[in-house]
């Protein structure tokens, strides 16, 4: 229906604005189409006309009754809805944060580290010393923690937002203040929340409120975290400094506050480069602070260490001495007491332990680990006994990887186009200034890759790695995880002259065997990947031809190649190593399968770097490795034998009498008695010889390599006479 809508009854008129009467000629307009803009702010609208469906703007969300109300009206409600929501937010973190305890005195912090059946395998206390007393120690002392970290700590209530903005815009110091630095690594988790910084600035006003500044700053410099295990300032100026921090010089007080910021990698006995470049940054603070001026800044040299042996807390095993550093930066130094699960198995470490122990190493020492195909390690001895030697040789030892470097050297080849069955010179070096030569002492005319890598044929290796590249080699031994320094164009790089670690040597065997590399050696279980993380990670595998061939050149080399020793009853993969006058002997491989395939890396050598004798990496290392993967892999892993019928009329079996393990006989011959079988241990004219008696049967392992080098020497000595 069309109407003119301003025909209205006299009496409105007056609450008509002037433009609203100039309305009332205007054409017929449909009453839809008009809105709340076409009438006065105190004109009453037509008949029909809904007021609320035409209203726009944020008061057409309301109820009717408060669509009138006033910008003050509005405003009080919303100040009492905030003032509520900030009273109920601060009861609930008074009530969750540890108000009451951050007044006690500060525990020191403990790691438990757990295998990963649960057994306790480690536990690590701190090294703290005598809380430090502010009135006591010179002000060059506390100058540099207060200008790096908080310098207008003695001005704020605990809480500084110009501190947190002069960090931001300069990048020197930290956003927190020492009382919330304080509340955070001795009262709460490491978790990075808003409802952590809440309670951590919380805490700081309740300390504020408790304490003195002194007081607050006693308590952080007494407890904080230094690096190397050092949790204190006393703790820290003595390990570093061997001084009281009463007689602490400015440079080293400055070098010590400089650490706060990333303890574990700011210290200067790992990292002095690091450490250094920090410390000139806390000059510059103290600078800026008006402690020092430029001058003084640049006269104060970088402190020298003093670090001497104190009463440290080892951990008691290889492993855990190698998992706690990442169990520390995992937990942030929080001074809660944390229980930490990691992969060792604690079976198959006390396997390691045994053979270790049963092996005859005379005064050579050992190492060994074994890991699952993802790096979990499972097992590691770092020696024959930690007590008299806690160096650990799988992760410490940089030694020569001898022939286990040659799987870079042929996996670059079948990369490359060769095949197990082409043929390569195995003829003697006649000319150049490098002219390597067969352990064995034996050569040919050609030989096929597989059995030169299973012959471990030093010439042949050689003339491969010229025809690849060094290049070539190289880049396989980096994609395999490989991060030691190797020399490009070196041909001596082929027999395993260049250093490294054994973790590092077996990790990359694991890359073989799990077909997925870089594998990275771990202590504590991965979460799992998820999809997206899996098209970002990286890794790189082996086409299946070229699994499958270096395989089958890893099987030859046990089956019928220098590592017969370490052969098990199920597929084996491996390879010996044996450095210049046998220096370093090893074996790495792997066996089993899906989750149980266990790689495994043996190294025997002298600390001293002196040669082992009549010792090769398929003799000892070879053994050791088979004897702890029969012990891993159980009976699958062990040769066949019959199973004898009980006699029930047979003489009775003692269940509670000691066994007897391991008997020294003299003249370095022992016994060694397991569950299945009684081992003779000796050495015939310098060449290792083990007899075993089994279920009746009688076995003789001989180190044949040792034996054919020292018919050799006897050769060489007759025809010399």
């Amino acid at each position: 229906m069309w109407r003119n809508p301003f025909k209205r009854r006299e009496a409105d008129y007056h609450r008509w604005t002037e433009r609203d009467l100039a309305l009332e000629n205007a054409p017929w307009t449909p009453l839809s189409d008009l809105d709340d803009d076409d009438f006065g702010r105190d004109a009453v609208p037509p008949r029909g006309y809904d007021r609320s469906r035409y209203r726009s703007g944020w008061r057409s969300f309301l109820p009717e009754r408060a669509r009138g109300r006033g910008k003050l009206w509005w405003g009080s409600r919303i100040f009492a809805a905030i003032l509520m929501v900030f009273i109920v937010l601060v009861a609930w973190l008074a009530i969750t944060a540890p108000l009451s305890k951050s007044l006690e005195p500060i525990a020191p912090p403990q790691i438990t580290l757990l295998a990963a059946d649960g057994t306790p395998i480690a536990r690590n206390g701190a090294v703290v010393e005598e809380p430090v007393e502010i009135a006591k120690l010179p002000a060059h002392v506390t100058q540099p923690f207060l200008a790096i970290e908080d310098r207008r700590f003695y001005s704020h209530w605990g809480v500084d937002p110009r501190g947190v903005a002069r960090a931001a815009f300069t990048g020197v110091g930290g956003g927190s203040t020492i009382t919330q630095q304080l509340a955070k690594f001795t009262f709460l988790t490491p978790e990075q929340t808003l409802t952590r910084k809440a309670r951590e600035a919380l805490i700081a006003l309740w300390l504020e409120s408790w304490l003195t500044k002194d007081e607050i700053l006693e308590r952080y410099l007494s407890n904080a975290y230094f690096g190397d295990n050092m949790y204190g300032l006393r703790a820290a100026s003595l390990h570093y400094f061997y001084r009281h921090p009463e007689n602490l010089r400015p440079e080293q007080a400055a070098m010590l506050a400089g650490l706060l910021q990333a303890p574990s990698r700011l210290a200067p006995t790992r990292n002095p480069d690091l450490a250094a470049k920090r410390f000139a940054l806390v000059k510059g603070a103290m600078v800026a602070a008006g402690y020092i001026t430029q001058d003084e800044a640049k006269r104060m040299p970088v402190p020298k260490l003093d670090v001497r042996t104190r009463n440290d807390l080892p951990t008691g095993t290889y492993f855990a001495d190698w998992a706690l550093p990442t169990a520390r930066d995992q937990s942030e130094m929080t001074y809660s007491r944390q229980t930490i699960t990691t992969t060792l198995d604690s079976e198959l470490q006390a396997a390691a332990n045994r053979v270790i122990q049963r092996a005859p190493l005379g005064s050579a020492q050992v190492a060994l680990v074994a890991m699952r195909t993802n790096g979990e390690v499972v097992a590691m001895v770092g020696g024959k006994d930690y007590k008299t030697s806690p160096f650990n040789r799988v992760t410490q030892a940089r030694r020569q990887p001898g022939s286990t470097f040659k799987l870079f050297v042929y996996l670059a080849a079948l990369r490359n186009g060769w095949s197990p069955d082409d043929t390569i010179s195995n003829r003697p070096f006649t000319e150049g200034s490098y002219r390597p030569s067969n352990a064995s002492g034996k050569y040919s005319d050609t030989i096929t890759l597989r059995d030169a890598f299973a012959q471990s044929s030093n010439v042949a290796a050689v003339r491969l790695l010229n025809e690849v590249g060094s290049k070539a080699v190289i880049e396989t031994a980096r994609e395999l995880g490989v991060t030691s320094k190797l020399p490009e164009g070196d041909p001596s790089m082929a027999l395993g002259t260049s250093t490294m670690s054994l973790l590092e040597l077996t990790a990359a065997y694991a890359g073989v065997a799990a077909n997925s590399f870089p594998i990275e050696p771990h202590a504590y279980a991965e979460g799992q990947q998820g999809w997206f993380d899996w098209l970002l990670d990286g890794r790189g595998n082996l086409g299946s031809a070229d699994q499958r061939e270096i395989e089958d050149m890893l099987r030859s080399a046990i089956n019928s190649g220098t590592g017969r020793a370490a052969t098990l009853s199920i597929a084996n993969y491996g390879k010996t190593g044996t450095t210049q006058d046998n220096r370093d002997a090893l074996f790495v491989g792997y066996a089993g399968e899906g989750e149980n395939r266990l790689v495994v890396g043996v190294w025997v050598g002298n600390d001293d770097n002196s040669p082992l004798g009549n010792i090769s990496g398929g003799g000892l290392p070879a053994r050791i490795w088979r004897d702890f993967m029969r012990a891993a892999l159980g009976a699958s892993a062990a040769p066949p034998r019959p199973t004898p019928s009980p006699d029930p009329s047979g003489p009775v079996q003692p269940q509670d009498v000691p066994e007897l393990q391991d008997i020294p006989l003299g003249d370095g011959r022992r016994l060694i008695i397991n569950e299945d079988e009684a081992i003779l241990s000796t050495e015939i004219e310098g060449v290792p010889l083990e007899l075993r008696v089994r279920d009746g049967e009688f076995m003789m392992d001989l180190d044949e390599a040792a034996a054919e080098r020292e018919l050799q020497r006897r050769i060489d000595e007759e025809m010399g006479r």
